[in-house]
């Protein structure tokens, strides 16, 4: 492609912003008005485009239809009280996109592409962009193959997009996790640390099951012996256990979460004693009986941070204690204020557009 990005914009003729209730946001309900797009072809990427927000054309052969070669991301910008948007450390979800882009086997994606497009399009809609306690701009980039053709072989040609929607917390209240120990989400070799689209399908059941006997998400096990904790259905997961904050390592199973990491980096900052190590499932049930495990919450874009209430393991429900959240409480005012500009950026995470 050509040294200089050119972007073409064709705007909307009529936003739907005026529609938009922002003291009633759900989660991912309404889409903004427009998206990015831009096509990989004959082994280059075309100048993207931004576009009203619609549905798209595509081939009944296309093989991430047939194949599950889709990969994605998730990010989220913010309004300040002054009025100014920030994102959340996008550089560091698109590095990760490209390690996704390379395990699935498609293009690498340019880094003008991704940071221009995403700038253009949040200048375009930043009246989407709630002010609103708790709220904020969820932005998905994805990148999925588009061949006209059933094979199993990488697609030649492939599209990335853009969209962001408005959304409000993803997780109302504290959530109620088990314990997995028969299926599988990810195994060592496999897809387990790319963000690809079959890591979630292969997902939905399992939770399924977990949610009609009244658990909100699962926590996975290592897929070998399942005797090592990993993650927690849509977050990584940490626990406060005797005054360190333990989560699991990272590897070919568990994505590299950005909260996960920001998290790390701020307990590291305030002198917390951090051990990312693997943690099994009898060390964290020995700990929810004898009391050394005070807190256990999930970490991700979309929650943030995500209280644990019950932590369910061999048919036995471990109720944490409320009042015990100190540490994860006061992660999530720190990270809230570092995202709306309220407290120091020390590490220049905040992406201003």
């Amino acid at each position: 492609m050509e040294d200089t990005l050119q972007i073409t914009i064709n705007k909307t003729l009529q936003s739907r912003v005026q529609n938009l209730d922002y003291n009633n946001i759900q989660f991912a309900r309404e889409y903004s008005d427009h998206m990015l797009v831009t096509d990989f072809k004959g082994g280059e990427w075309e100048n993207p485009e931004i576009i009203p927000y619609g549905n798209l054309s595509l081939s009944p052969a296309n093989p991430a239809i047939h194949y599950g070669q889709s990969i994605f991301e998730g990010l989220k910008a913010y309004k300040h009280a002054n009025g100014k948007i920030s994102i959340f450390r996008p550089k560091a979800n698109y590095n990760r996109m490209n390690v996704s882009a390379k395990r699935m086997v498609m293009p690498h994606i340019p880094e003008e592409i991704f940071m221009d497009g995403l700038t253009e399009l949040l200048r375009l809609d930043q009246k989407w962009v709630p002010d609103v306690d708790g709220t904020s701009l969820y932005i998905r980039p994805f990148l999925f193959a588009t061949d006209e053709f059933i094979g199993v072989r990488p697609s030649q040609d492939y599209k990335f997009m853009i969209i962001t929607t408005p959304v409000g917390a993803y997780y109302s209240k504290p959530v109620k996790v088990k314990v997995e120990t028969h299926y599988t989400r990810a195994v060592k070799g496999g897809t387990g640390y790319a963000k690809t689209a079959g890591n979630y399908a292969a997902s939905l059941y399992p939770a399924m099951l977990a949610q009609k006997d009244g658990y909100d998400q699962l926590i996975w096990t290592d897929g070998q012996n399942h005797e090592l904790i990993e993650e927690s259905g849509t977050m990584n997961i940490m626990f406060i256990l005797n005054d360190a904050l333990v989560t699991a390592p990272t590897g070919d199973t568990i994505l590299d979460g950005i909260t996960r990491d920001s998290v790390l980096t701020l307990a590291k900052d305030w002198g917390m004693k951090v051990e990312e190590r693997p943690l099994s499932v009898k060390e964290m049930v020995e700990g929810l009986e004898s009391g050394a495990l005070k807190e256990a919450f999930g970490v991700g874009t979309a929650a943030t941070i995500a209280h644990i209430e019950v932590i369910a393991s061999d048919g036995i429900d471990y109720k944490l204690d409320e009042s015990g959240r100190v540490f994860s409480q006061k992660m999530l005012k720190a990270l809230t204020d570092i995202r709306l500009g309220l407290a120091e950026d020390k590490f220049g995470w905040n992406y201003y557009i």
